[in-house]
């Protein structure tokens, strides 16, 4: 770390999204939380910026680290709200998704419903290429 005084970090949530800046010289700390931004979550960032510079006045120029965390993948995963995906992998490989590690979460229950894959299997694509274990092209991949 230089002479910058100040630590900034940043977490972008679904709904809130929390500052907390440090003061390096002192180990006193600033926290702020606003509503996020789902169109472009940096203006929530910068709201949020812009409430610790009317606590913290001129703490920007003297900070040189922002750490910057979010959920909004993983919500967006667990929610199935993402784009609608393709899956290319290894000939034989196609149905992966499904099979898995063939572990249960009730070893016992033969019931057990599992979550649809997140690719549907009409959008995976086996294609024929093969490498090695240490990197190496075993058969390689037919672009047509």
């Amino acid at each position: 770390m230089g002479q910058a005084r100040y630590r900034l970090g940043c977490d972008i949530g679904g709904t809130f999204t929390d500052l907390v800046l440090l003061d390096d010289r002192t180990g006193e700390l600033h926290l702020e939380k606003c509503l996020t931004t789902p169109a472009d979550p940096s203006l929530g960032f910068m709201n949020g910026v812009r409430l610790l510079e009317a606590k913290v006045p001129g703490f920007l120029r003297e900070c040189d680290q922002v750490f910057h965390g979010t959920t909004l993948v993983i919500n967006a995963v667990v929610e199935r709200k993402g784009a609608r995906t393709a899956l290319v992998t290894t000939e034989g490989f196609r149905d992966v998704l499904e099979i898995g590690t063939e572990r249960r979460y009730d070893l016992y229950d033969l019931q057990q419903q599992y979550p649809k894959p997140l690719v549907a299997r009409r959008l995976r694509r086996g294609v024929r290429e093969r490498l090695r274990s240490d990197g190496r092209v075993l058969a390689p991949l037919d672009p047509a």
